[in-house]
């Protein structure tokens, strides 16, 4: 194993690590989403298990109750509230395979391509709806708002990414108002809630809501380059999805800005009127390695991991925060 791998292996011990500490109350997370996912119509919970059994990490919900345990939970409130995170993530990812029309969702077959588009738009919302019932049972109204405002920044998020598809002069700071909105207001959603589920102080709470922030963006700036740089058994989707869809996202956004007027007319062909053939795909890749946009767009996502770690600075160390450490550092390392 090289120095590079043995730094991976390390950071993923540290978060199974972090996971074993929250394992009591992730399983009583786990018994609420597969009470709180059946129904009497069989295609609901049929649909949902498949896109939530299919291995996802369950990193949003295990953001809220080790959270809730940091800022000194001693009772079980943040445990609803987590299965509410990972009903709204879950609901998303239905909405955003039939508006993306994915293959794969975690590796699996997209269930809209098992139940149709309609059906996964439907079970989606009937997520959302049990989200906000856990909610409502906490009895806390500024968890319900955290959470509440997380679900419609997300879908701002989605809309704003969807008008500006295939756009090739999109701006860096709009593609950052994206992610901030589709993937960064969730994860510090989650970490927020937790805290003010925990009764803890503005001080706590705006500390895990700042570090739940900037994970999300490490990660998605991370999962972003490894379209260009990962394999499929990696992403649990289809290497170079995001280029076969038109996604500007920042790796191809920094090489259409440093490949210069030489490949435009490459650029505006495959992205912006999506025409793309064989071997296209390839040649993108090489043009984002060359021009070093890869590697700038993960070291950008190692800059928010970073600010991730100094946001808990607020609390003593232990092994919860020595765990969410670990994870700000295994949201970069997974390079190819």
């Amino acid at each position: 194993m090289d120095a590079a791998n043995a730094v991976i292996a390390r950071q993923a011990g540290s978060v199974n690590d972090l996971a074993a500490l929250a394992a009591a109350d992730m399983a009583g997370v786990d018994a609420l989403i597969i009470s709180r996912m059946q129904s009497p119509v069989s295609v609901i919970p049929a649909l949902a298990d498949h896109i939530i059994e299919a291995g996802g990490k369950r990193l949003r919900p295990l953001l809220t109750v080790v959270a809730a345990r940091l800022a000194g939970a001693r009772d079980d409130t943040a445990l609803k509230l987590a299965a509410a995170v990972e009903f709204i993530h879950t609901a998303t990812l239905l909405h955003d395979d039939v508006v993306d029309g994915s293959d794969l969702r975690r590796g699996k077959v997209a269930a809209h391509l098992i139940w149709g588009a309609p059906s996964s738009v439907l079970v989606g919302d009937f997520l959302f709806a049990r989200a906000f019932e856990l909610m409502v049972e906490t009895g806390s109204m500024r968890a319900m708002e955290i959470l509440a405002r997380a679900a419609r920044v997300i879908a701002e998020g989605e809309v704003l990414q969807l008008s500006r598809a295939h756009d090739v002069n999109l701006s860096q700071d709009t593609y950052l108002e994206i992610i901030s909105a589709k993937t960064a207001e969730l994860f510090a959603a989650a970490a927020e809630a937790g805290a003010v589920a925990a009764g803890g102080g503005a001080a706590q709470s705006s500390a895990l809501r700042s570090y739940g922030f900037n994970l999300g963006l490490a990660f998605q700036l991370s999962d972003d380059a490894l379209d260009y740089g990962g394999a499929t058994e990696t992403l649990g989707k289809n290497a170079g999805d995001d280029f076969r869809e038109g996604k500007a996202t920042l790796p191809l956004l920094l090489a259409i800005a440093r490949t210069g007027p030489k490949e435009r007319d490459f650029w505006d062909r495959v992205i912006g009127r999506q025409d793309q053939g064989e071997g296209d795909f390839r040649r993108a890749r090489e043009l984002i390695v060359g021009a070093g946009a890869l590697e700038a767009a993960l070291d950008l996502a190692g800059d928010y991991a970073d600010r991730a770690k100094a946001a808990l600075a607020l609390f003593p160390v232990s092994a919860l925060r020595e765990g969410l450490e670990a994870l700000a550092d295994f949201a970069v390392s997974r390079r190819a």
